[in-house]
């Protein structure tokens, strides 16, 4: 794909509504931000949707207000692409809270966040004198519910013990030193510091993407472009730039942002990556 002839863009978010589950897309008007960590932090959100069904409007505004004590998941699903290659998957997540616009086009606005029913989870875990790496993590994807991608060197973890909100038990494996433990999309993560999941290095310069001139960090870049289906966040990048040349090199995604809406101008990814050691 070039930034040449790009085709129609398509937006999707399914969201369940009365045990219903509901699908919205273009034409209605969506706009949606957020950013996901290749650490413990959980990946956030902000969705918003122009002009629901009243039904479905008051559903959500009642069944996400903190006086609503039901402890039952409001699950989001946002997927984004173009007609060309279909939908990818970009955020998966709890809606926490929502709040209303003004008219005359009302808009739904969703805070959504990764896992954030799972805090309330207390869990006991103790492997005695030894433990591998992978063998933990697995563990902890089963406790959180996800799948579980492991590609990191395994090592032996010596009275490994932990108690209480289970999903902090990633602060702890990420504390063990040497690797990224994550969650995207329904799926525990698990990898080494410094390199990028396999199979998923983009290759990025002003023809394929590339938007303005990348900004330097204290670790390595912030690059903004456009959306793609290939990119994902603790994957790679190889950035080329004949006006930029210092830049250029291959890099490991740790932050990833997005800004996408169905109507106006937005539809790029906000990458902040370290530089990978040749």
């Amino acid at each position: 794909m070039t930034i040449n002839n790009l085709d129609p863009r398509i937006i999707s978010v399914s969201l369940e509504v009365n045990n219903e589950t509901k699908v919205y897309s273009s034409p209605l008007n969506i706009k949606a931000t957020g950013t996901k960590y290749a650490n413990a932090l959980q990946n956030e959100a902000n969705i918003t949707l122009f002009n629901l069904e009243k039904s479905t409007q008051d559903f959500l505004l009642s069944e996400t207000t903190p006086f609503n004590l039901s402890t039952t998941p409001k699950i989001l699903t946002l997927s984004a692409g173009r007609e060309s290659y279909g939908l990818a998957k970009i955020f998966v997540g709890n809606i926490v809270s929502s709040s209303l616009s003004q008219p005359p086009d009302i808009g739904i606005t969703l805070k959504c966040m990764t896992g954030n029913f799972l805090k309330g989870n207390v869990v006991g875990n103790n492997f005695g004198k030894s433990a591998s790496l992978k063998e933990v993590g697995q563990n902890v994807a089963s406790q959180l519910g996800y799948a579980y991608l492991y590609e990191a060197d395994d090592k032996t973890i010596t009275n490994y013990s932990f108690s209480g909100s289970a999903p902090k038990q990633l602060q702890l494996i990420n504390s063990l030193g040497g690797v990224n433990a994550f969650v995207n999309d329904g799926t525990l993560y698990m990898k080494n510091a410094m390199v990028p999941l396999k199979g998923t290095t983009r290759i990025l310069d002003a023809s394929s993407g590339m938007i303005g001139i990348p900004e330097f960090t204290e670790q390595g870049l912030r690059v903004t472009f456009l959306l793609d289906n290939k990119t994902t966040i603790g994957g790679g990048l190889q950035i080329k730039s004949e006006v930029y040349p210092a830049i250029n090199g291959n890099y490991v995604i740790y932050k990833l942002g997005f800004n996408i809406t169905t109507r106006d101008t937005p539809f790029y990814y906000i990458a902040e990556c370290a530089r990978i050691k040749s």
